[in-house]
This record gives structure tokens, sequence and C-alpha cells, in this order.
């Protein structure tokens, strides 16, 4: 069977993307949950954090509105500071709906299979990033330091971005390596976390890290914001394309307040400044997800956790 957002790159369907994610959102709690869901006042909304997450807090300000418009709710922001601080507060109840990395996303699914990815964003192509509900991580060089080679990397100084990272820690770990043959570690004479993708694509231009791995979108908005320039960037290696990453809502939400909130994004093309948002982070419209379009996340984890006894 052809994973649902493999289909997305291609195609955007958004009356029949609203109802599987109108139908899906209430499926995985069952029945117990009809008699004791919750129903709060307020809803609490958090996002992985970006160099830009205050820019996004503004940008996502008709999102807000119209999310309040649909299901009578507040709507409330949490400000995190690492990918691990939106997984400990969905977990923990604090926030109701999360935008995760998607290996974030699995790896909370695992502490709770009761979490609920109801949709992702289809880019518009950009700079690096491929049209679609995809994306892919690069390594990246500055142009004016002469890497432009793996061979070349072998004892530099290589930028991650966060733990939980898919394409910033994952698939340089799973993937990359295979390239290379030995540990990033063993590869590079030394490897840091930067934080956010942003950072280490700056970090790269600034010379503070000699290379380093981002996922495509990202490093578009560093290039979009006039942080830095398309031209500076050599592109050394690009994984394999995986799925965007995915808005999640808390299982314990009653099944009708999940489907209005996966409806507000899958509807959001279709009012003015539903579009104004989507033109402002370089999306088509939001699609429609379920947890099996991460199994290839899930795949990789696998692959990481064998090779490091885990």
């Amino acid at each position: 069977m052809i994973s649902n957002w493999l289909k997305q790159l291609a195609a955007y369907s958004p009356r029949a993307g609203l109802a599987v994610a109108v139908l899906a959102a209430g499926t995985s709690a069952g029945f117990a949950q009809e008699k004791e869901c919750e129903n709060p006042d307020a809803l609490r909304f958090s996002m992985i954090p970006t160099e830009e997450t205050t820019q996004e807090l503004e940008l996502y300000q008709p999102v807000v509105e119209y999310l309040s418009e649909m299901t009578g709710k507040d709507i409330e922001f949490y400000l995190p500071t690492s990918y691990a601080s939106v997984i400990e507060a969905m977990l923990g109840g604090w926030v109701d709906i999360g935008v995760h990395g998607p290996y974030s996303y699995v790896i909370a699914r695992e502490k709770d299979p009761t979490l609920e990815v109801f949709a992702t964003y289809a880019k518009h192509a950009g700079h690096f990033q491929l049209e679609g509900a995809g994306y892919q991580a690069i390594l990246v060089t500055h142009t004016s330091s002469g890497l432009t080679s793996i061979e070349d990397l072998k004892g530099t100084l290589l930028g991650l971005t966060d733990p939980a990272s898919t394409s910033g820690n994952l698939l340089p770990r799973v993937a990359f390596v295979k390239e290379i043959g030995s540990s990033l570690e063993d590869y590079f004479s030394k490897v840091v976390y930067t934080g956010s993708h942003d950072l280490s694509a700056i970090a790269v231009k600034e010379g503070k890290v000699d290379a380093a791995f981002v996922a495509t979108h990202r490093i578009d908005n560093v290039i979009d914001r006039g942080l830095a320039t398309f031209d500076e960037y050599n592109v050394l290696w690009t994984s394999p394309v995986i799925p965007q990453d995915p808005f999640v809502v808390r299982g314990a939400l009653c099944d009708d307040l999940k489907a209005k909130i996966a409806e507000t994004f899958l509807s959001l093309h279709e009012i003015e400044k539903g579009r104004t948002f989507l033109g402002n982070v370089n999306a088509v419209r939001f699609v429609a997800m379920e947890d099996a379009d991460y199994d290839i996340i899930r795949d990789l984890k696998k692959a990481k956790d064998a090779r490091s006894g885990n």
C-alpha cells in the first residue's frame, strides 16, 4: 500500500483529505474516551523551536484566530526550549496541539500511543525544498571553505541540530554513516548540537562549524529571511525524501474537538487569512496524515538504536 504522505507529493485533494482526517481524528482512543474525554476552555499550542519561533508566532496569528473560531476555544502558545520540551509538554497534558519533527513524534508516540497525528503541510518548491509533503536532510558547507566533498570533511567540525531531530541527527546517524563507513564521532574531529536548523545554517555561514546537516525547508527559511544566500552553500549529501513535520493532538481530547482542530488546518487554504498564512510559510495547503505515514521514521530509529546498542 502506498503511504498517504507519498501520494501528497504529487497531488493534493482537499475534500478527500479533509474527510480522512475528520473520520480518523477519533478512532484510536476508543469508546471509553467518549465518556471520559477532555474538553478544556483553552487549547495550548506548541511547536519545535527554531531561530524564528517568535516570528512564527506572528505568522500563526491567522491560524490561531481561525482555530478559535472553529473550536470556540481560547488558544494559548507554549514556547519550548527544545524538541524534548514539546514532547514532555504533550505527555504531561500541558500542550494539546503540537508541531513535532517526524523523529520527535515517533519518540513521543512510543511514550503515549494515544497521541494522534492529523496533518502536515505541503510546501511550495524553494531554494532547496522540493514541492510537496516531504523534505530532505542536506549536508552543507560554505562555498568559501574549500570543503567540496565528503572526503574533505574528515577531521572537521560538524554541526547537528538536536538529539530528537530527524534531518539534523537521525538521518545523519543512520543514512549518512553508510557513506563514510564509521560513526560521525570517528569521522569528524568534533560533533556539536546547535539547537536549531536555522542556527546550524548560520553557523556554517559564519564559520563556527565546517559543515552541518539541515532540513531543506529550514535552510530555505534562513535564505528567505536574508540571513544567507543560496550561492553561499555547497551541498555534499542529500537524504531520501521523508514526511514533513506532523501536527499532533492529544488523544484525551473529545472526538468532536479533535475533528474541529483537524478541519481547521485542512481547510485553511479555503479562506483568505489561511491562504495568507500558507503563503508566509511557503506552503500550498495542509494535507491529512496518519500514524503509519511515519513508519519510515520508525525504521530509521530502529536502525539507529540497533547500531548504538539501545
